[in-house]
């Protein structure tokens, strides 16, 4: 008789593979239950360190935006309406509506 995959030297028979579990249903439910309160706990505490991270790279972000503004104003006198308005997603630049707003263009 084979195995239950397909090996041909195991046998049911041999007392190799046994049915009977050392938990009944209600305490491996339990156990199983309790990993799955232990995993979420975990998780939950990941996703608020990925929370209070993402906060401080925003801050981290503005923070240096505002430096690279003072930076600019000291180098070149009071920074341009450019400046103020960054484009979504680039701290660093403006976006070509506002600078073709700023210059007049796109009546």
């Amino acid at each position: 008789m084979s195995g239950p995959n397909g090996d041909p030297n195991v046998s049911v028979d041999d007392g190799i593979i046994n049915d009977e579990d050392d938990f009944g249903d209600e305490e491996e439910y339990e156990a199983v239950n309790s990993m799955l309160d232990q995993i979420n706990s975990y998780l939950d505490d990941l996703e608020e360190r990925n929370d209070s991270l993402n906060g401080k790279l925003h801050e981290l972000m503005e923070s240096n935006r505002q430096a690279r503004l003072e930076f600019r104003a000291q180098l070149s006198g009071p920074p341009t309406p450019e400046e103020h308005c960054p484009a979504d997603g680039d701290d660093s630049s403006p976006s070509k509506d506002d600078l073709n707003k700023a210059n007049g263009a796109g009546k």
